[in-house]
């Protein structure tokens, strides 16, 4: 097994060629996408996507760069959305203080909307976090005083310390091709001490196509690579941590775990 916990398959660059991306993917044996939504007006095209292929899962959620223009986004419209049997994830949802593309106070609004969701359907959290450790682990903290809710940090780029929170909370931690940088030094430390159990391998394509692939457009089929990589960082055989990090994924995702079971 071999899973591509978050990718924008709608996404320009490769929703072009949608149906050879998907192809390219199975044939190097990437059994699972979830396809991750950043917008509303993405939601049905994602959903109808995973209708449409058994092994695509959708998420539905406002990224931080879109808060500005999603004030009615609410927890019960995300809630609503998630009902739908393909819909395995809230997110992506977080902060993005780097970019700061919207309104930091209307970031963490929709961020605390998006965990209220997650705890509310027991679906787990997809969170981006960019130059704002502190404000994520706070929101994240408050929130799970008031009751717990599965996450993951996807994409992980922040520090050690915020790995050992963001473990203490229960997340997972997910590693992309940015592992495989040259400069990535903090990273590859992180990524090679996160407990197996927790850990899980994405894309995050069209973007951060890993070595050997940089400065192409990211697509499902590179988890692969990263996986070879990540495999070596942590000393470990490449077809055990690919079924160990698909593992985690239905452990986590367990309404995709549940489908994949039905359809057996």
């Amino acid at each position: 097994m071999l899973i591509d916990s978050h990718c924008h398959l709608n996404y320009k660059g490769i929703i072009e060629q949608q149906d050879d991306v998907l192809a390219r993917a199975r044939g190097v044996g990437v059994t699972g996408m979830l396809n991750i939504s950043t917008r509303e007006s993405e939601w049905d095209d994602i959903i109808a996507l995973a209708d449409k292929e058994s092994d695509v899962w959708a998420s539905v959620g406002i990224h931080p760069h879109e808060a500005d223009e999603h004030p009615d986004v609410d927890t019960q419209k995300l809630i609503d959305k998630a009902q739908h049997e393909r819909v395995v994830a809230i997110g992506e949802t977080g902060l993005d203080y780097y970019y700061e593309h919207s309104d930091r106070d209307n970031q963490k609004k929709s961020f605390r909307s998006h965990i209220v969701a997650a705890r509310e359907t027991n679906l787990p959290l997809i969170v981006h976090t960019r130059d704002a450790e502190e404000d994520t682990a706070q929101i994240m903290g408050e929130e799970m005083e008031k009751g717990a809710y599965p996450a993951v940090i996807h994409c992980f780029t922040a520090s050690d310390d915020f790995a050992k929170i963001a473990l203490d909370m229960g997340c997972y931690i997910s590693i992309s091709g940015i592992v495989t940088f040259k400069n990535a030094k903090e990273l590859k430390h992180t990524a090679s001490w996160v407990p197996a159990d927790r850990l899980l391998i994405e894309t995050d394509s069209p973007f951060l196509a890993p070595v050997p692939h940089r400065g192409k457009t990211g697509e499902p089929a590179f988890v692969a690579d990263t996986a070879h990589y990540l495999a070596e960082l942590r000393g470990e055989e490449v077809e055990a941590l690919k079924n160990r990090t698909a593992q985690n994924f239905f452990d986590l995702f367990s309404k995709a775990k549940a489908q994949k079971v039905e359809t057996q």
